[in-house]
């Protein structure tokens, strides 16, 4: 969205700061500025000059020779190719030593024997605009010699504000005005024209009205919420006033004439599209907002012959189409130099239908932009009135009466607010009155006495449906910098989370550990790897969805082969899809893995090792622990996954043909199965403080019987020591000259502590002595 700086501060006289100072309130409130442009740099040289005398240049038919009037002492010779420059106009004019947009610098010269002193300027050669067919004639009241950039108002910034889809309201003026002034919506006034406001008076109805000599009628409600229309008598069109004009060029639009300049001031400047007929031009005193019919065409204003469909809303006189709604106007109603009565058309229609109506015609324009992102339901009436006095300011005539159609009336939105849940939310305690002091100012209406709090959303807000999206607003309002840095434990929803959500964290973290990369690749396959066709796919080659995710997997190692990156680690969790049963396409989420390479980085002490089969197994059998009864099994040269409901999921070496990898690449090693349908239940994790007192060591060297199991043996120990006993571990094993035959020597180090208090020999030998007695009651077990 374009803004124009200046355009800003006459609807928000409070606003204070600097062009780059505004664009860093915007993007904290976020509407970032992607760019900020000073309108008049490369042309603060240029004056306004009058030209006295137009002659022909004797050596060349296409040259004439201008007297100019620049506000000096003398006037100057200027030698000018352009077929629009008159004796007594006014034009932009660059003096020698002057320099325009792009580097050029003006210097006296010699066009075919005949001097120039300077050049009178073009909209494009000046940056302000496309139009390169003639001088940019300027209608006013001018003094030869006044700074260009200064008297049009051309002394201004460009912001171009990054509008996100939900925030329609923001392509206009009033509404960037209503975010970024003193007050809010308080803070904004409509700027007068001049005059009186225009009085008439305006019929009501629902679908139909027959008033003003016309008959208006919306025969497609659902595509159209509300129409209103306006007769204006006695206009005369022509070029619009300077002010209107710098206006247009400030952001990027090229005047026209005072009638459709005054609609595409109104749309920038409230966001409501409006679209101005020649009254004279509508046949059979009909309009009807309906369907098209099979057959029908349509030459838009760009001079495209269209051809219908009925798809396609269009505006209808009593013979045919005149406009397709909400996108472009047609060639047979347009308003031109001879139009003396308007019909103008300020409506609200359905974005699905003017986006259905446009897009399948390649038509994308300032109306549709905005339907299509939802313009606020409540505005019409003061379009209508403000386009109205433009019109009349600029181009005569005075307003006959209008009509108001409102097959469905609009009311406001009624949203609930807890604080309760804000401070849950946003981690900050907030007071009624100060969310009713965030939210007033934009425009939201607050009852703080109700329980829970209710909030009227207005028109220019579809996008704040629920009581999260208040919450949003509060903060983006308050700042989201004004919230603490750290992070705090909170979730955002009282709704659980599914058991399989923990489950999908700890495999995530279980791959990462490995090393492994998560990928996120489309679910669309072949033919050949699916059996749910799209109806829409985006590819001739990829005109299914998925059965499988490995596939996918090996075409990303494939592309990482392509650019010499052969360690590659990579998982993936997702969803794949099965053939229609019952109606519709089964879904299932699964996890899958392709691994290659080497196992670790490489290192000067030496090559690292290969993935290989048994890295594969390990990986699967940390897998198998999520799921009931999980185990690892060989079967048929390859590894499943089995659990107590069966064969869930396998891996396998791919083979070459899969990957179509180079014989250096080595093997890829791939896994997929499905997720578990019941998540295991963990036990949370429990933690003691480390102890501060120091523990106690006992070596014990046992002879024992070589039919005893040191498994036997340790369990015993740690059965007979009691609770003192922190640790055992066997740590020597000895066979051979001076131990008994059919026995075998295992030294085991018994390590004791007590987490409050220093032990003492006499405790830990009766320790150690009650381990003996067991091991020999037990075993036959003796010490060495």
């Amino acid at each position: 969205m374009n803004i124009s700086y200046r355009w800003l501060q006459s609807l928000a006289p409070g606003l204070r700061g600097t062009p780059q100072e505004l664009a860093e309130r915007l993007a904290l409130l976020g509407a970032p500025v992607d760019e900020i442009t000073d309108l008049g740099a490369d042309i603060g040289d240029v004056v306004i000059a009058r030209v006295e005398d137009v002659r022909q240049h004797p050596n060349a038919d296409r040259l004439r020779v201008c007297t100019v009037n620049a506000g000096g002492a003398e006037t100057l010779q200027v030698v000018c190719g352009a077929p629009n420059v008159e004796a007594g106009g006014l034009y932009p004019f660059a003096p020698i030593g002057a320099t325009l947009p792009g580097g050029l610098e003006i210097k006296k010269a010699k066009l075919r024997g005949e001097v120039s002193e300077g050049m009178l300027c073009s909209a494009r050669e000046l940056g302000l605009g496309r139009d390169h067919g003639g001088l940019m004639t300027l209608h006013g009241d001018f003094a030869p010699g006044a700074n260009f950039r200064q008297v049009l108002g051309l002394d201004d910034h460009l912001l171009v504000v990054d509008v996100t889809p939900n925030r329609g309201e923001l392509l206009s003026h009033v509404g960037v005005a209503r975010e970024v002034a003193p007050g809010g919506v308080d803070g904004v006034a409509l700027p007068s024209f001049g005059g009186k406001a225009a009085s008439y008076s305006v019929t009501p109805g629902r679908k139909h009205c027959d008033a003003l000599g016309m008959n208006v009628e919306i025969e497609d409600e659902d595509a159209c919420m509300r129409y209103m229309g306006a007769i204006v008598r006695g206009v005369k069109v022509g070029p619009s006033p300077e002010w209107l004009a710098s206006r247009l060029r400030a952001v990027g639009l090229r005047p026209i004439n005072n009638v459709v300049d005054a609609t595409n001031y109104v749309l920038h400047e409230l966001g409501q599209p409006i679209h101005a007929f020649d009254l004279a031009k509508l046949r059979g005193s009909r309009i009807s907002v309906r369907a098209a019919r099979d057959g029908e065409t349509l030459t838009t204003l760009d001079g495209v012959d269209r051809p219908l469909a009925a798809t396609h809303l269009v505006i209808a006189d009593g013979e045919g189409p005149v406009a397709l709604a909400g996108v472009m106007g047609g060639a047979n109603s347009e308003v031109d130099e001879g139009t003396t009565e308007l019909f103008i058309e300020v409506a609200l229609f359905a974005s699905a239908r003017v986006r259905r109506s446009g897009r399948p015609l390649g038509l994308s324009t300032d109306a549709s932009y905005r339907f299509e992102r939802g313009v606020d339901p409540e505005v019409q009436p003061a379009a209508l009135q403000r386009v109205i006095d433009l019109i009349v300011a600029t181009a005569g005539g005075q307003a006959q009466g209008a009509v108001d159609l409102v097959p469905h009336p609009f009311e406001r939105r009624a949203v609930g607010l807890r604080p309760e849940r804000v401070r849950q939310v946003l981690g900050v305690e907030l007071s009624a009155e100060e969310m009713r002091g965030l939210l007033e100012p934009i425009g939201f209406e607050v009852n703080p006495r109700a329980t829970p709090m209710r909030v009227l959303v207005p028109g220019f807000r579809p996008d704040v449906t629920g009581e999260i999206d208040l919450i949003e607003e509060l903060a983006r309002r308050r700042g989201y910098d004004t919230f603490a840095e750290e992070l705090v434990p909170h979730r955002p929803s009282a709704v659980p989370e599914h058991p399989i959500v923990a489950v999908e964290a700890r495999l995530r973290a279980l791959f990462v550990r490995w090393g492994f990369m998560e990928a996120r690749t489309i679910p669309f396959a072949p033919e050949s790897g699916g059996t749910v066709p799209l109806l829409t796919p985006l590819s001739a080659e990829e005109g299914f969805l998925r059965s499988n995710m490995v596939p996918g997997l090996l075409r990303r190692v494939r592309h990482n082969f392509a650019h010499a990156v052969r360690d590659v680690r990579l998982f993936e969790i997702g969803s794949v899809f099965h053939a229609p049963v019952g109606g519709g396409a089964g879904e299932e989420r699964r996890i899958a893995a392709a691994f290659t390479g080497g196992s670790r980085p490489a290192h000067w002490s030496g090559p690292a090792p290969e993935w290989d089969l048994w890295d594969l197994k390990g990986l699967l059998e940390e897998l198998a622990a999520e799921y009931p009864e999980g185990r690892v099994e060989s079967e048929d040269g390859k590894l499943v996954l089995r659990a107590a409901d069966g064969v869930i999921g396998e891996a396998r070496v791919a083979t070459a043909d899969e990957v179509d990898a180079p014989a250096w690449a080595g093997e890829v090693l791939v896994l997929e199965a499905r997720l578990p349908s019941i998540a295991i239940s963990r036990r949370a994790v429990r933690h003691r403080e480390l102890p501060v007192h120091p523990g106690s060591e006992r070596d014990l060297a046992l002879l024992v019987p070589t039919a005893i199991a040191a498994g036997e043996v340790d369990s015993t120990i740690r059965g007979s020591a009691g609770d003192l006993l922190q640790s055992v571990a066997p740590f020597d094993l000895y066979e051979g000259k001076g131990i008994p035959e059919g026995t075998r020597s295992i030294a085991f180090r018994l390590r004791y502590r007590a987490p409050e208090r220093t032990l003492t020999d006499a405790e830990v030998d009766e320790s150690v002595t009650r381990v003996l007695t067991a091991l020999e009651e037990r075993h036959g077990v003796r010490r060495r």
